[in-house]
């Protein structure tokens, strides 16, 4: 821990945090030790299994105009879930209640209409005071709240680098793909 927390510090504008034990043996960044329910059947999901991968968190909607995106971000999650990409799927129904339905709903339209198979949690809340806290954390570091659907972060490896999004940013734009592969390679 010492050896990633002095490379960290080393690291103008990034986060440092420190590890907390996941389980037995691994270290789970101070980032990602959440618990969300998983939106298919509502047991809990630590964030804490992602230790170690680079995660694409994006806050979702059924009724968006950047819904279609899902199509983009399955491609990708697929393309590169081997070399340790993970897609992350945050439904929020903050925006315009463009996410009206229950869990089970939003996980049907998922895999019915996109094909889904990236992780997705259980609805939840993105933005303002009623934010879950690791959006509050991301927006913390990054500077940039979500202002709509589709917004995302991008988080390296060891969780000390986060880079925010706008819903704008495609899940093939070259910019994020480019900074996806920075992460993938370190």
């Amino acid at each position: 821990m010492n050896r990633i927390l002095a490379r960290c510090l080393g690291i103008v504008g990034l986060a440092v945090m420190s590890a907390m034990p996941a389980v037995a043996g691994e270290a789970c960044p101070t980032l990602l030790d959440h618990r969300f329910p998983a939106l298919q059947d509502g047991q809990p999901v630590s964030l804490c299994q992602y230790a170690g991968k680079v995660i694409l968190v994006v806050n979702t909607a059924s009724y968006c105009g950047f819904t279609s995106q899902y199509d983009g971000l399955e491609k990708l999650y697929a393309r590169l879930k081997d070399k340790g990409l993970v897609v992350l799927g945050f439904p929020s129904n903050d925006f315009g209640e463009q996410e009206p339905g229950k869990d089970k709903e939003i996980a049907d339209f998922c895999r019915l209409t996109y094909g889904v198979e990236f992780p997705m949690v259980g609805k939840t809340v993105v933005r303002g005071k009623g934010a879950n806290p690791f959006h509050q954390k991301l927006a913390e570091i990054t500077g940039s709240k979500p202002k709509w659907n589709f917004h995302k972060y991008l988080i390296n490896r060891d969780a000390t680098q986060v880079v925010a999004y706008t819903s704008f940013t495609g899940p093939d734009d070259k910019d994020l793909l480019k900074k996806i592969d920075e992460f993938l390679g370190k």
